[in-house]
């Protein structure tokens, strides 16, 4: 890889001389490789005699390296040299041309003989690399070399017509000495030669995801998009996104792939324009998806749980998420969901409840319940008088109970990777429950008002799965401290009354799983529990007093625990103080609600520091103290908070200056 990235650089510098070896070493390999192509065939090369299918890989290695030089020196084209313009893209043009005719001539033989005539796996995964690097540098200026020049609109109707500037000069250079034909041509040679890899090639698990990647960066770039809409090839791809006519999407090894496959179509389709130019509604586009959950919800529990049922399952939610994964907006979401509600979304939780055992099944299932839970971009938004937000959570809610239920109820594995076999699917669990709880979609409120047991269900089954993972676990394994610690955060801010409610062990077992993930060098990690005790103090500072079960119910915690708002006061303090950098942020904003909660645990805490140091330095600390306090208001408005982050960022540059351990 380095001597590939060092390459256009030596080359450039004599482009002229290296192109002339290049071309000379090139065309001779592919004409006595078109010459044996032309005696195989339809047939395979390893049905060749022993002598002939020698040559052959004698030939496909050498042309792989070829292709890869070739690759990496187009793709070192800087348009932004000094050297753009002089002649250096026809040069482009030359290699280019011999390598898209390799191309052109391994997919005639590929479809031709209807896959048998496959060439070396290495000499594809070549040309994918070649195509990833001229798209890179010649595509992102198709939109406007089709129009020729840049119109700008001034003053009403008139417009001032430019001139082609140099790089799309050059860009119509390189197409012209190519000499297959303009853009549209050759983006139409890759992307077939992408329909046929994901065709022709499903076993081969590097050439499904290159060729996956090469068509997903060219969906994302604006005006390769555009040109994709109008590909015949796309359009097929699009209409035809099942098993039977793409089979790696039934190779148990690709099934992540599918949820890249179906991300890059939707998008396409959902673009502006998609489905008229596709000629294709989404609608009709979800009809195969939409057909094999009608099947597989007609099936009876134990016809749902054969082997029969497991790779539908996967594929179909492996599909789902990533149809999900391309609505942006309320609309195309709102699409989505009115397909599965209320008949498909019922399948979720009985899957859950009959494969919470089999981790292939139930982490697809729950990594598209979590990313169809998930409200980027605010696209789960209803109307005002709809209850679907109401039926998305209770959906989630059934998904996440039935699993954990099971998973609860299932010895852990005594051998065996117990992450894979059971922290994986309760750490994406909480994820999707997670996601529920903090996407602002669902008026908790309605639950406890109408005896509606879904919300409870959900924080109880969840919170069992937190707390029956060992500690030393969770922080082992960073995905599965996120989900807790993320859960734990939520449950603090927007559940307070349901966390005050919980017996005493339960609480304090919460606790000291928050004082142990605020000392974690994962930012995000202390920065979840750093919220998580400040939501924990603002709470007992704006309602100590009141006549709140809630309230009643965390004085009864603190009679048990009296020191717990101390130990965290000084654990903030010593992180801030002797901690990593990278959490102070995270451990300033409780600090001013603990002070106000519970003052005497900061008193203490101050005295305690003061009797450490000697008589010089405590002059110094008792003023740098007595600074951090000045100015600062007994409330927690926003302006008062940041004022005194403000403060403790300062007093913290003071005293490490002088504190001694």
């Amino acid at each position: 890889k380095v001597q590939g990235d060092r390459l256009p650089t030596i080359c450039r510098f004599q482009y002229s001389s290296v192109a002339t070896i290049l071309a000379g070493k090139f065309d001779p390999l592919f004409e006595k490789y078109k010459e044996i192509m032309g005696h195989l065939m339809s047939s395979s090369t390893d049905s060749a005699p022993p002598d002939v299918a020698r040559q052959v890989a004698i030939l496909e290695g050498q042309l792989t390296w070829l292709t890869y030089i070739t690759g990496s020196i187009v793709g070192g084209h800087s348009w932004s040299s000094s050297r753009i313009g002089n002649g250096e893209e026809t040069l482009d043009a030359s290699l280019s041309k011999r390598v898209l005719q390799l191309a052109q001539g391994m997919d005639y033989r590929l479809t031709s003989s209807n896959g048998a005539g496959k060439a070396d796996p290495k000499l594809e995964v070549a040309m994918l690399y070649y195509f990833q690097n001229f798209r890179r540098v010649y595509m992102f200026m198709w939109e406007q070399s089709s129009s020729g020049g840049s119109s700008i609109s001034t003053m009403g109707s008139m417009k001032l017509e430019s001139a082609p500037s140099t790089k799309q000069k050059v860009y119509q250079s390189m197409f012209e000495n190519m000499g297959l034909g303009d853009h549209t041509v050759v983006a139409n040679l890759i992307v077939t030669k992408i329909g046929k890899n994901l065709k022709f090639w499903p076993d081969e698990h590097d050439i499904v995801a290159k060729t996956l990647n090469l068509l997903t960066d060219m969906a994302g770039g604006y005006s390769s998009s555009k040109l994709l809409l109008t590909l015949d090839t796309v359009k097929y791809l699009a209409s035809h996104h099942t098993h039977e006519e793409f089979p790696f999407l039934n190779v148990p090894s690709n099934a992540r792939h599918r949820t890249t496959f179906h991300a890059i179509l939707v998008r396409l389709l959902l673009s502006p324009g998609g489905e008229e130019k596709l000629g294709l509604t989404f609608d009709k586009f979800m009809e195969p998806i939409i057909e094999t959950m009608s099947q597989l919800g007609a099936l009876d529990s134990s016809q749902l749980r054969s082997e029969a049922a497991r790779m539908p399952l996967i594929g179909i939610f492996r599909d789902l998420r990533g149809v999900a994964m391309s609505l942006h907006n309320r609309r195309t979401f709102g699409m989505l969901f009115d397909m599965l509600e209320p008949r498909h979304l019922p399948l979720m939780s009985k899957v859950a409840d009959l494969w919470y055992d089999q981790p292939d099944v139930m982490i697809s299932l729950l990594r598209f319940m979590h990313e169809f839970c998930h409200n980027k971009a605010n696209r789960v938004n209803f109307d005002q008088s709809s209850p679907n937000g109401i039926l998305l959570f209770r959906a989630t809610s059934d998904v996440v109970c039935a699993f954990g239920r099971r998973t609860l109820a299932t010895a852990t594995p005594a051998a065996g990777d117990i992450y894979k076999m059971k922290y994986k699917g309760m750490s994406i669990a909480l994820g999707v429950l997670n996601s529920a709880l903090g996407g602002n979609y669902v008026c908790f409120g309605v639950f406890a008002l109408y005896n509606d047991p879904a919300l409870d269900n959900a924080l109880d089954i969840s919170l069992k799965m937190a707390l029956s993972i060992p500690l030393d676990h969770v922080v082992a394994y960073p995905k599965l401290s996120k989900s807790v610690f993320g859960f734990i955060e939520i449950i603090f801010r927007n559940h307070i009354k349901t966390t005050m409610a919980l017996d005493t062990s339960v609480f304090m077992q919460l606790m000291n799983a928050v004082h142990e993930g605020l000392q974690s060098s994962d930012a995000q990690i202390s920065s979840m529990c750093a919220n998580g005790i400040d939501h924990l103090a603002t709470f007992y500072y704006e309602n100590s007093g009141k006549d709140k079960p809630e309230v009643h119910n965390l004085n009864n915690h603190l009679a048990a625990q009296p020191n717990l708002f101390s130990s965290l006061t000084a654990t903030l303090f010593n992180l801030l103080l002797f901690g990593a950098p990278q959490n102070h942020w995270a451990v300033m904003r409780p600090m001013l609600s603990l002070m106000l909660a519970n003052e005497s645990s900061f008193t203490a805490y101050k005295d305690h520091l003061m009797r450490t140091q000697d008589s010089a330095n405590q002059a110094k600390l008792n003023e740098a103290f007595n600074k951090l306090l000045a100015d600062v208001n007994r409330s927690l408005e926003s302006a008062n908070r940041d004022r005194f982050t403000q403060k403790l960022t300062a007093f913290r540059v003071s005293t490490r200056g002088f504190l001694t351990l």
